[in-house]
Formats: C-alpha cells, structure tokens, sequence
C-alpha cells in the first residue's frame, strides 16, 4: 500500500511548507535593504572617522611645528649666549657652530643689533633668498639684558611647513597657513586660497610668530589649515544600483523554480519516508554491526550496532577514508594492506579476524564478513561488511590459555625443585670427601716437613673451596626447599670482593677489565652472604659471557652506594647491552639468550633478591651496555631477631 501523499495527509503542513518558496525572495529583499543600511551607515562612519583623523593630525601638525619653533628658538639662545661677551663683528658671529646648524635649517639670515637697533653684522650680507618672499623673525638679546644688543633670526614659514611637517602628512593633506584675513603666509602646496574639494579642519596657531624684526607683537590670529588632497568617494554608486535592481528579479525567477522543486520534493518525500523508517528499525535492531563502504573505501553507511561497537558516532564515520579511526596505530600498515586485498575482490568468503581500537582506547576483537554492495541497476559500488564483536570469546579462549601455561609452568618448576634439590644433596657427599681427603694430605706433609710451601697454599686454597662449594650447595638446597636465607650482618664491600676475586682469573683469560667503586662508608646489611655472593657471580658471569664477542676494550664495573634506606649494587658492561628486553622478560624462567643456557640463573637471583626483601632490576648502562642492578634493605634494630643464628 503506497502512503498518502504528505501534502494530502497533513494539509495545513503541506500548506504551510508549499509556502516556503516565498521565503528565498523574502529574504533576498531584506539582503538588499540590510545591504543598502550597512552601506549607508558604513559611509556615516568612515566620514566621522575621516573627521576625527583629520582633527587628530591638525593637532599633532600644530605640536610638532610650535616643537620646530621652540627648537630654533634653543638654538639662537645658545647662540646668543656663545656671543656674550665678544667682540661685536662679522667674524665672531661666523665663528660661532650655531649659525651654520641654523643656516641649514630653517633661517634665511643672522642679524646681530646692537641696543640702539643698529646693525653690526648680518651673515649671509645679502641672506638667503625666500621663494615665497614671506618670512618670519625670531629675536634674542645678547648679553645681560641686552646690553649688548640682540640677534633677529629670518626664516621663510613655507621652510618651517617643509621641514616641520611629517611627510606622510603632507601628501595625505595640504598644510596652509593664514592669517585672520584668510591671507595665505605658508603651503605645503601651490599658493592659493585653502578652500578646496576635501573636508579641512583649521586650528589656531599663535605661537611666537612675528612678521617684523623690530617689534615684539606676535601674530596672535594665525591658523593651521589641514585639507584633505582626495577625499573618501560616495559608496552608493550607481553601478552597486544598477546591480541590486537585476538582483531581485533574479530573485524572484529562483523562486518561482525553487517553488516547483519544493512541491516535487514534498510529494516524493512521503513516498520514500515510511520505507527509510521501516529499514532504519530493522537495522538498528540488528545485533550485527554494518558498514557500507564505496570502491575507494569511504564510509557511506554505518549502524547504531557498529556505532556502539567502536564508540564513534556515525557523524564522525560517514565520509571517512582509509585510516579509520578505529585502526590499531601500530598496525596501520597491515590492515590497510588486508583493506586493499578486500577491495580487489580478495576477502575470505569465511570472514576474516582482526583487532580495532575502541574510542576510550581498550582493544575490541571483531570477526569481519565482507561482501559485494550492489546498487538498483546491478552494478557493484562498494561493499558491505557484517562485523561480530568476538572479544569475549577471545578473553576466555586466551584465559584457558594461560591457565594451561601456568599448569605447565608449575610442574616445570616442581620438577626443577626437585632435580635440583636432589643434585644438591648428591654433591655434598662428594664434597665432603674431597674436603676430608684435602685436610688429610695438608696434615701429613705437614708432619713431614720440608714440603713446598707453593702447594701447601694451594691444599689450603682446595680445602677453603671445597667449604665454600659445600656451603653454597647447602643453602641452594635449602632455598628450593623453602627455608628461609641464614641472615647475618655482613659488610657488602667484602661480600663483592670476595666474589670478584673467584672470577679474577676467568675474566684475566677472556682480557676483561674489572673495576670496582665501592662506598667504603656503607653501613652493614641483613643477608645471607652465600647466596648474595652468587648473585654477584652469576651476574658478572653474564656479563662477561655478553663480551665475549665484543671488541676490545672489555670492561665490567661493579659499584655500590646508599639509596635510601637500601644499599644498591650495580653491575655495569660495555657489551652490546639488552636489546630491548627487560627485567620480566630476562628473568622469566627457562628463559636464556645463550645457546647452552637453561635459562634459569637470572630466575633464581630474582628469587633470592626479592627473599631478602630487595628488588632486581635491568637496563642499559649510561656509557652503552647492560646494567643489572640489585638492592638490599640495611640492617635496622627491627632485624635483631634475624640476625640470630637460633632465628634461623
């Protein structure tokens, strides 16, 4: 059953909407009166602001040249005073700096007065000639109140306008100066009358000037007049009238057509509004999410399920090209890779896993099924894609992975435990006979007498290792057996040169230099000095093993310092260093970087660290290498009680 056409079923809707036509030519008239006020009201205020620039540089121009008069009237006062005093004369006057610096600038002639208005002298004789033919004076008197006659300075104003008036203003106006009779005295310009096309503005003047040398009345009515040499054009022309008048017609025919497409629009909308209701209802239920990408991979359709699933909204996806947001970062590589596979017709008909990024960053493993997006003529546009999220799925399917690691795991270390508690107990017997044996050959040569000293010290050497291999094998004994270390305040200095001194040799063979920097001032700690000496050997072991296939020079170093309330050792080479690898990975048991490693030496350091309440950590040595790093905690009035061989 079609539905009702909109306009049939909602009358006054459609009447309504029938009518927004209307509303382009509306809106295209009122363009045209807002159009119209802006120019106006724009015209109104660059006249004022024309208006009040102009006031403003009037002002400044008025300042700037009572600051030139003011300036020359400093100079002839230091001239003035410079003359005091000398002979009256044509040469006193030449020899004074003034008169060229004034000469330079603005005056036309010096005239030296004496008191009774005679002249003594005047430089140049016959002054600079003034193309105008007007001039000003400006006068001083010399000497204590004139004693000894004045100075009248000449200067042409039109010089004063010319060198007193900035340039850019000149050229944006022209500068005249009149009097009260409008009787031009200076220009900027050609002389004439200051009334001219632009806007002008006049300010009073009435500074210092004076038309005659012998009298002290100032022309107290002069003026500044600034005009404007181009004005600001009328906006309103009639081109812009023109313009507007073909504007609204046009208007008017886009309306009218626009008119035609709305009822066209109206009557097709209802056709296809309940289908896109019904389809938008199934696919939002679906508990599938859907995407529909076109041949060159952009986005043109996605679901509320495939929203939720990556955490994007489908505003933010529709549109979108390769990458996606959702792409992992450190695999953008390969899938966009699986994408172009999937765009050549390439895709699993079975589907394909992969792994997405969810908005808020955690991971979500989704299982992708592609296939062909077909448009109403049969022709392939793009593709649909129906994706399962199987996250949970995965999460279980690697949890029992885990636990049948962590079963396998177990009984590896069980079954260690126990081989090694068994070796341990099956070497001390051995031991223990070589000991014996050794303590009986040391006593009959030595109640024979005369034997070679050499080997007595070397039986004694045997005997003190044969000790020393059956105590670290008990103590490995009792650690796999659960017991706890034979703590004892014990001075790690010694601890690591005794350790270093079972490897001295080893290391001389393979040209491994060993370096020791040890706080002498470190205070005791609470350890099991076997078990922490064969951390030590074991790691300067590792160590060397490292360097063995690196070039010379070889160097392992061994510090010690306080770091709180810890003692740290570090043991540092200049080998190839960790590759990237940490502390978990290195330790992790049956683990080994060697050929013929178990893969358990590093795994049982780890354990006899942590036992002492210490930490092991790896990294890479300041100057290049590998650094391995343990601490221990120092020994404190709260280990009394361990220290206690009957603790143990």
């Amino acid at each position: 059953m079609q539905p009702r056409p909109l306009e049939d079923a909602h009358p006054r809707r459609g009447g309504w909407r029938s009518l927004l036509w209307t509303l382009p030519l509306l809106l295209s008239l009122v363009f045209v009166a807002g159009v119209l006020a802006w120019v106006r009201a724009n015209e109104l205020a660059e006249r004022e602001l024309e208006r009040q620039t102009l006031i403003t540089d009037a002002l400044s121009t008025e300042a700037q040249l009572r600051s030139r008069i003011a300036e020359e009237t400093a100079l002839l006062r230091r001239l003035a005073a410079g003359l005091a005093g000398a002979q009256p004369g044509v040469e006193a006057l030449a020899a004074r700096p003034e008169l060229n610096t004034g000469l330079r600038r603005l005056w036309l002639s010096v005239t030296w007065l004496d008191s009774r208005n005679r002249q003594i002298a005047q430089l140049p004789p016959q002054g600079i000639a003034n193309e105008d033919g007007l001039s000003l004076h400006l006068s001083e008197p010399v000497g204590p109140e004139g004693r000894e006659g004045s100075l009248v300075v000449r200067y042409a104003p039109s010089l004063l306008l010319k060198h007193g008036v900035p340039w850019w203003l000149s050229r944006k106006y022209e500068v005249q100066m009149v009097d009260s009779a409008e009787l031009l005295i200076a220009s900027t310009g050609e002389l004439r009358m200051p009334a001219g096309p632009g806007p002008s503005y006049r300010v009073a003047f009435s500074g210092p000037l004076r038309s005659s040398p012998l009298t002290e009345a100032a022309i107290t009515d002069a003026a500044l007049v600034l005009t404007v040499r181009e004005p600001q054009p009328t906006a309103l022309k009639p081109l812009a009238l023109v313009l507007i008048a073909g504007f609204l017609p046009l208007s008017a025919v886009a309306s009218w057509l626009l008119r035609r497409q709305v009822r066209q629009v109206l009557r097709a909308e209802s056709a296809w509004r309940t289908e896109a209701a019904w389809r938008a209802a199934m696919e939002d239920s679906a508990l599938v999410g859907l995407r529909a990408r076109d041949s060159e991979g952009q986005v043109l359709y996605v679901n509320r399920t495939f929203c939720d699933l990556v955490g994007w909204p489908a505003e933010q996806l529709l549109g979108r090209r390769p990458p996606m947001p959702y792409w992992p970062p450190d695999a953008l590589e390969e899938v966009a890779q699986r994408n172009r596979r999937t765009f050549a017709g390439q895709a699993p008909r079975e589907g394909y896993e992969a792994r997405w990024v969810h908005r808020d960053g955690h991971m979500i493993e989704v299982m992708v099924f592609e296939s062909p997006l077909v448009d109403a003529a049969g022709q392939q546009i793009g593709w649909m894609g129906s994706i399962i999220d199987i996250t949970q799925r995965k999460r279980l399917e690697e949890r029992e992975r885990r636990q049948v690691e962590t079963l396998a795991h177990n009984a590896r270390l069980t079954m260690l435990g126990e081989v090694a508690s068994t070796l341990a107990h099956e070497l001390n017997q051995p031991l223990t006979a070589i000991a014996s044996y050794n303590a009986g050959v040391l006593n009959s040569l030595q109640r024979q007498g005369g034997a070679d000293p050499v080997v007595l010290n070397a039986l004694q050497r045997l005997g003190q290792q044969a000790a020393q291999a059956g105590r670290v094998v008990q103590r490995i004994r009792e650690f796999l057996t659960r017991r706890e270390p034979q703590r004892e305040r014990c001075q790690l200095g010694v601890v690591i040169s005794d350790a270093v001194a079972l490897l001295s040799k080893e290391l001389s063979r393979a040209k491994i230099e060993m370096s020791l920097r040890l706080d002498p001032a470190l205070p005791a700690v609470v350890a099991d000095a076997v078990l922490i000496e064969q951390v030590l050997i074991n790691l300067v072991r590792n160590a060397a093993d490292a360097l063995l296939t690196h070039p010379e020079p070889r160097h392992i170093e061994v510090t010690s310092r306080l770091a709180g309330s810890f003692v740290r050792i570090d043991v540092m080479d200049n080998g190839p260093g960790l590759q990237g690898l940490g502390a978990e990975a290195l330790c992790a048991p049956f683990y080994s970087t060697k050929s013929e490693g178990m893969g358990m030496g590093l795994a049982i350091c780890r354990s006899i660290i942590e036992a002492h309440q210490g930490l092991l950590d790896a990294g890479e040595a300041p100057g290049g290498g590998a650094r391995f790093s343990f601490s221990l905690p120092l020994a404190t009035t709260a280990t009394a009680e361990e220290e206690d061989p009957s603790h143990v």
